[in-house]
């Protein structure tokens, strides 16, 4: 008897069946198309990666996984959709720090709880930011911009593209831990900010990999530091914030795909290992290295847990710095 038991668990596991939070067993999930929403626009880096996971999961679940565009108010409009519908594993949708991390710090009231409206899937790819500093800035070390910045508080101006964006948030970041005041210049585009930036018209800032790299190349920016963990293969020789002094000290823009609350636990656990071979995959990895992406997985627990604790920290740091929400 305890074979044949056995034996019919096997049966259930191999053949992709789904047992709902109820404990029923759904054999036909997926019977019909998904929805990926993509809070942001067509061509944004994150529909770039949602656009690779929809085409690879299709042929995974043997139905079509069709990429949704719900742009607008700076990815809430698509992530509230995201939380709003049915959580019978048919909707899913795509997260950035920007919508489930910063958004708390910068609006006062939300339509979602970041975490308590999604059920975690995965964390897909992430952006490292680079610390970067125009050509005239002397400074050429973390420590040497730290030692002038405190000789001269609030001289050095940094960008970002706007109020409470990880990018002015890691510059409050950097202030807080490094013991130094800065001036920030919030922009309303990346590429204005960095344009002034390379000009000389602004003295540092934090940039995502993608826009900084070619700069940087070009002797146009100089680079003093890269904000992950360890150092990247873009930038071999510029150290990490760590390494250059600030233990702790670790930013990335993240993508991250998400799916309603109450989403059957072992909808979840189907989607997230899918995905997660989809992220292994040495094409996938080559097309977001295109992009500046690094491509990224993990348990649904530990896309949770990364919500809740940097929804925290950026909180702090906004209080810390007199940044009030909208």
């Amino acid at each position: 008897m305890l074979r044949l038991i056995l034996t019919c668990i096997l049966a259930i596991i191999s053949s992709g069946a789904v047992i709902d939070q109820s404990g029923a067993v759904d054999t036909n999930w997926p019977d019909r198309p998904l929805r990926l929403i993509v809070p942001l626009p067509a061509g944004s880096a994150v529909d770039v990666i949602a656009r690779l996971i929809g085409q690879r999961l299709s042929v995974r679940l043997g139905q079509p996984v069709v990429v949704e565009n719900r742009a607008g108010a700076s990815g809430i409009l698509g992530s509230d959709a995201v939380a709003k519908a049915e959580p019978d594993g048919y909707t899913i949708g795509m997260a950035t720090s920007t919508t489930h991390m910063t958004a708390p710090v910068l609006k006062s009231k939300l339509p979602y709880d970041p975490v308590k409206d999604f059920a975690p899937v995965a964390i897909v790819g992430a952006s490292p930011y680079v610390l970067v500093v125009n050509p005239n800035v002397p400074a050429k070390t973390v420590g040497e911009l730290i030692a002038r910045a405190k000789a001269k508080p609030r001289t050095l101006s940094y960008s970002s593209v706007g109020n409470a964006s990880q990018a002015h948030l890691a510059g409050e970041l950097f202030a807080a831990m490094a013991g130094v005041e800065l001036n920030h210049i919030p922009y309303k585009t990346s590429t204005h900010a960095v344009i002034d930036l390379s000009e000389g018209r602004i003295d540092m800032q934090f940039g995502i990999l993608g826009t900084s790299l070619a700069l940087i190349r070009e002797g146009k920016l100089r680079a003093l530091a890269v904000t992950t963990e360890q150092r990247i293969e873009e930038l071999p020789d510029v150290p990490t914030m760590i390494e250059a002094g600030l233990p702790g000290y670790e930013v990335s823009l993240l993508f991250a795909v998400v799916a309603p609350a109450a989403t059957p636990t072992a909808i979840i656990t189907r989607l997230n290992r899918e995905i997660s071979d989809i992220m292994a995959a040495p094409e996938v990895k080559r097309a977001l290295a295109s992009q500046a992406i690094h491509a990224v997985s993990s348990p649904p627990d530990q896309l949770r847990d990364r919500i809740a604790r940097e929804i925290e920290l950026w909180r702090g740091i906004a209080t810390k710095a007199g940044i009030k929400p909208e």
